[in-house]
């Protein structure tokens, strides 16, 4: 991006005055070393969610100044920013999420969330740990909003959080909003998990080329109103949302059991992860 086109983004706010772009926003840098480093440790540790964060930051996409203006200076965007302003804070508070109707999304995620020892703040803790610096601009608010959207992709898709259904949420995220580092966890993951269940007949790639079909054809989550969508049946959600079942994924862990292979220890194995960095 040239500087006249950034300087051109330092000039746009929203109604409330905020910047979409901060002029001390260091322009991103594309820096596919750091991102091949960060994956590494990703390959070690899948629950390194600073590795994920960097690996982002590493490997810019062109339009994504264009694609935060399409939605944060939008009437629809200036609706989310006064009515859900902090998604944590909306999204941890379990007691008044209990309260909607039983088979919410509301109710599947604070299931999802207390099994898994998650919550909506510890995402923020790890974003913080990336170091990355904060400005009062736009691009903020649609990092931010993207960030802790991600747990809600595990519910309305089907995807659990293990090395498979990670690199499927990230190929379904990709689909909605793309980013090479969106592809690099979610394919370069997946042959790292064929690698490490080698002679397996689980399609693990029509998996993951299922989420991200599914990805490209449902509508941006995080431009939706999470607070009502928490509210309603996850069942009605997921068809407005035009998310079908996860058919491949769910072959692949019935492959798995059948083979005796645990698709939550996929990742213990260090034997295939030489062969996967040198390719």
């Amino acid at each position: 991006m040239t500087q006249p086109d950034r300087d051109a983004y330092t000039r746009m706010f929203a109604a409330d005055g905020t910047v979409l772009l901060h002029p001390d926003r260091p322009a991103a840098k594309y820096r596919p070393m750091r991102a091949v480093r960060n994956f590494r440790k990703l390959m070690k540790d899948k629950e390194d969610t600073a590795a994920v964060f960097k690996i982002f930051e590493s490997l810019p996409s062109k339009d994504f100044l264009p694609r935060v203006a399409e939605l944060a200076l939008s009437e629809r965007g200036e609706m989310l920013r006064s009515a859900e302003p902090n998604l944590p804070e909306i999204l941890d508070d379990h007691a008044a999420l209990r309260r909607t109707p039983a088979g919410s999304l509301a109710h599947a995620y604070c299931d999802f969330m207390e099994a898994e020892g998650l919550s909506a703040a510890g995402l923020v803790a790890e974003s913080d740990r990336a170091g990355r610096p904060r400005y009062p601009d736009l691009i903020e608010w649609f990092i931010n909003r993207s960030r802790d959207t991600h747990d809600l992709f595990h519910i309305l898709t089907g995807y659990g959080r293990d090395a498979l259904g990670e690199a499927s949420v990230l190929l379904f995220t990709h689909g909605q909003s793309p980013s090479q580092g969106h592809l690099l966890i979610g394919y370069a993951g997946a042959a790292n998990i064929k690698n490490l269940a080698k002679g397996s007949a689980a399609p693990v790639f029509g998996a993951v080329r299922e989420a991200h079909r599914t990805g490209k054809g449902a509508p941006q989550l995080m431009a939706q109103p999470i607070r009502e969508l928490l509210a309603r049946p996850l069942d009605e959600v997921r068809a407005e949302m035009r998310i079908p079942q996860p058919q491949q994924y769910r072959e692949c862990h019935r492959i798995w059991q059948a083979e005796g292979i645990d698709p939550h220890n996929l990742l213990a194995s260090k034997s295939a992860e030489p062969e996967l960095l040198a390719a």
